[in-house]
C-alpha cells in the first residue's frame, strides 16, 4: 500500500487479512501512524518510505516488498491536491508517480494478483482530449512523460488543470498497463472518488476552494460527500475474486457530483 490515508488504509482493511502489509509513505510518521492503526486491528504491518517521483526510490520498495514475499496486490493512493502544491508538483507525484508505481510493480505483480489506484472524479471533468494525447498518457515511456508538449507550463497554467490532467492521465495509464499486467495474470483498476471526508478534504474544503468544494456536495444528487469505508468496499470489489472479470477499468463514485457538473445544477454558466 502506497500512501497511508484513510483511503488506502479502508481498502487493505477489506482485502489483507492473512496477508503481509507493507504500507509506505512519503513520511515515515504518517507510515508508523497507519501502521499502528492496522497493527491494533490484527493485520501484519511493516513500512517503508518511498518518494512515488523517484524511480530509485519505487525501485527500492519493490525490492522491500518481494523480499517479504510474492506481490498479490497494490494499492496505489499517495498524491498531493490541487491546494497543496504547484502544477510541477501535482504532475511530477499524481501523473509520473503513479506511471512509475504501474511499471515497476507491473513488472513484479504475482499471478492472479490485482492492483488498484486511486485517482479522482476531477478527471472526469476535464473536457475531451484528442486520441493523439490519451494515447500519449496512456503509452508515452515513463520517463518521457513530463516533456509530453501538452504537459508544458504554457499549457498547464494552474494547480487544478494539473490535478485533473494528472487524474485523467490515470485513468488512462491503467488501461494501457491493464494489457502488460493481464500477460502476468494479474489486474489492474482505477477508483475515481469524488469528495471523500479525509484530511485531505478538508485541506481542500477550508483552502480557497472551499466554497466550490461545499456547492458540490450540496447540490450533487447523493447531498453529501463520502466516507472512505465506501471506497474500500468499491476496492475490495475490484481486488478480490468477485471482480476477477474486471480489469483496465475506471470507476467513478462521486454521489453524482459529475452528473450535475455537466448535466444538472453545477454545470458551469454560459
Amino acid at each position: 500500500m502506497i500512501g497511508a490515508g484513510s483511503i488506502g488504509q479502508a481498502i487493505a482493511r477489506r482485502v489483507s487479512a492473512g496477508k503481509h502489509v507493507l504500507l509506505a509513505d512519503l513520511r515515515k510518521e504518517n507510515a508508523d501512524v497507519a501502521a499502528k492503526v492496522l497493527g491494533e486491528a490484527g493485520f501484519e504491518v511493516s513500512t517503508a518510505v518511498v518518494d512515488v517521483s523517484s524511480r530509485q526510490s519505487v525501485h527500492l520498495l519493490v525490492e522491500t516488498a518481494t523480499a517479504l514475499g510474492s506481490v498479490t496486490g497494490l494499492i496505489h493512493a499517495a498524491g498531493v491536491s490541487p491546494t497543496q502544491a504547484s502544477p510541477a508538483t501535482i504532475l511530477k507525484v499524481d501523473l509520473y508517480g503513479t506511471a512509475l508505481v504501474l511499471e515497476e510493480f507491473g513488472n513484479v505483480i504475482a499471478q492472479g494478483g490485482a492492483g488498484v489506484v486511486i485517482a479522482s472524479q476531477s478527471g472526469h471533468r476535464l473536457p475531451s482530449l484528442t486520441p493523439e494525447q490519451d494515447k500519449a498518457l496512456a503509452t508515452t515511456p515513463t520517463d518521457e512523460l513530463l516533456a509530453l508538449p501538452m504537459l508544458q507550463p504554457d499549457q498547464i497554467k494552474d494547480s487544478l488543470h494539473a490535478y485533473q490532467v494528472s487524474k485523467r492521465g490515470n485513468s488512462l495509464r491503467v488501461m494501457a498497463e491493464a494489457v502488460r499486467w493481464g500477460k502476468r495474470g494479474a489486474r489492474i483498476n482505477t477508483i475515481s472518488p469524488g469528495i471523500i471526508i479525509t484530511p485531505l478534504a478538508k485541506d481542500e474544503l477550508t483552502g480557497p476552494r472551499g466554497d466550490g468544494y461545499r456547492r458540490m456536495i450540496e447540490l450533487c444528487p447523493a447531498g453529501r460527500a463520502g466516507t472512505p469505508d465506501e471506497v474500500g468496499t468499491v476496492g475490495a470489489l475490484l481486488m478480490g475474486s468477485e471482480g476477477a472479470f474486471i480489469t483496465g477499468s475506471d470507476f467513478l463514485m462521486d454521489g453524482g457530483v459529475t452528473s450535475s457538473y455537466w448535466y444538472g445544477d453545477l454545470a458551469p454558466k454560459e
